[in-house]
Formats: C-alpha cells, sequence, structure tokens
C-alpha cells in the first residue's frame, strides 16, 4: 500500500476537513441561499456535518480497524466511512441538499475500492455524480450542485490518466469544482427552488455548487497535507 491512495486515514481527514470547511462557510452559504432558495442551505449541512462528526468519533480509534491505517477510526475501508458519511447526511441534513449529499456519498463509497488510486477515485467520485443527477435530474448548466462536481470528476479522471498523484488530480479537481461554481452566476436556474426564480435567479452563484466546491477543496487540501505539499486557498 502506498500513501497515493484514498484509503480510510486519508478519508476520515477528508470529511473532517469538509465540516471545518462547511463550518467556516456558513454564512456565507446562508445568505447565497437566501437568495435564491430557502435560505438554509449552510445551517443544514453545517447539522449535516456535525453529525458526521459524531459518527466518526463514535466509530472510534478503538474500533475494528482492519485497514492497519493510522486514522479510519473502526472503518474497514474508505467505502465504508463514506457510505456511513451519505448515511448520516441523509438522515440529519434537511432540503434537497440531504438526499443528494447522501446518496452522493453513499454511491460512491460503494464503488471505491480498497486503497483507491487516481483513477480509481475518479471512477467512484463519477459514480456518486451520476447519482446525483438521477435524483435531482439535473443537467451542467441547470445552475446546480452538478455545475461543480461535473468539472471537478473529469479533471480528476484527465489528471489521473496523465498520471498525476491522489494530490495532483485532486488539486485540479478542486481548481474545476470552484470555477464551475464561480460560472454558475450568470446562469438562471432550471432545477430546484432557484427556477421558480426564473430570470431574477440570474447574478447570484449557486450555493449547492459552492458547497460541492468546498468539499472538493477539502479533498485537495487532505491529500496534500499527506503527501507535504502546499495547501492551496
Amino acid at each position: 500500500m502506498t500513501h497515493d491512495t484514498l484509503d480510510t486515514a486519508l478519508a476520515e481527514a477528508w470529511i473532517r476537513a469538509a465540516a471545518a470547511a462547511v463550518g467556516r462557510a456558513e454564512e456565507q452559504l446562508t445568505a447565497l441561499d437566501a437568495a435564491i432558495g430557502d435560505g438554509d442551505h449552510g445551517s443544514n449541512l453545517r447539522r449535516g456535518f456535525t453529525a458526521v462528526l459524531t459518527a466518526l468519533d463514535d466509530a472510534g480509534p478503538g474500533g475494528p480497524d482492519r485497514s492497519g491505517d493510522e486514522g479510519g477510526g473502526g472503518f474497514d475501508s474508505a467505502g465504508a466511512l463514506l457510505r456511513t458519511v451519505g448515511s448520516t447526511l441523509l438522515a440529519k441534513v434537511g432540503g434537497a441538499s440531504g438526499p443528494l449529499y447522501g446518496q452522493a456519498f453513499r454511491v460512491a463509497g460503494a464503488e471505491l475500492p480498497p486503497d483507491a488510486g487516481p483513477a480509481a477515485c475518479a471512477d467512484a467520485l463519477a459514480a456518486g455524480l451520476a447519482a446525483v443527477r438521477a435524483l435531482g435530474g439535473a443537467e451542467p448548466g441547470d445552475k446546480t450542485m452538478v455545475d461543480a462536481l461535473a468539472p471537478a470528476v473529469d479533471a480528476l479522471r484527465s489528471a489521473a490518466e496523465a498520471g498525476a498523484t491522489l494530490a495532483g488530480a485532486a488539486a485540479a479537481a478542486a481548481d474545476a469544482a470552484e470555477q464551475g461554481a464561480r460560472a454558475t452566476t450568470p446562469l438562471q436556474a432550471r432545477r430546484g427552488r432557484a427556477s421558480y426564480l426564473g430570470p431574477r435567479s440570474v447574478g447570484h452563484q449557486d450555493p449547492g455548487a459552492t458547497s460541492a466546491a468546498l468539499i472538493v477543496r477539502a479533498l485537495a487540501d487532505a491529500a496534500a497535507r499527506r503527501a507535504g505539499s502546499p495547501v492551496q486557498h
């Protein structure tokens, strides 16, 4: 096993970084959602990731962690950890984002092989994206989280095919996700609560795409820290 894989230790570091990022961005996400949605995206996600942290803590370092990793609590694989994240978000996050993020993590976790390298990570995240699209019916350009996730998956796969490390591929994915989130600003929403506003949804960055970019960046940051690379912001 190498450290260029998404093992249980890195999966836990990713999710803890994502929870911290969501906590820091709660007010921003709420403000974005107040403009074109119900105004609860930030608080809902913070509550969900707080519950996720509790689930990770309950698994504990004394659990049956058969992976041999340093970290990962009682989970025997990164996939098992991500499936727990998804189930927790499904149970604890209200609004549309709970089912979407919950299903994304559950499906990605189910598809993730043990100690997945960059290409396998891309495949797993692509499966999670497909689940989001199937559940929400969104396409790229509809002004949803898909506008951040789709370019992130494409960038992750392209970087993996070019021979990038997991840290490098994740950084490329995070950059693409952030660019995709920013590109939602001039779009008119065609899915979700924001679609009811019609042309009035134009000029506002989508909160779901913004939170998706935060979560992808958290993976890049966690991978960079383990690789000893500078963390980008």
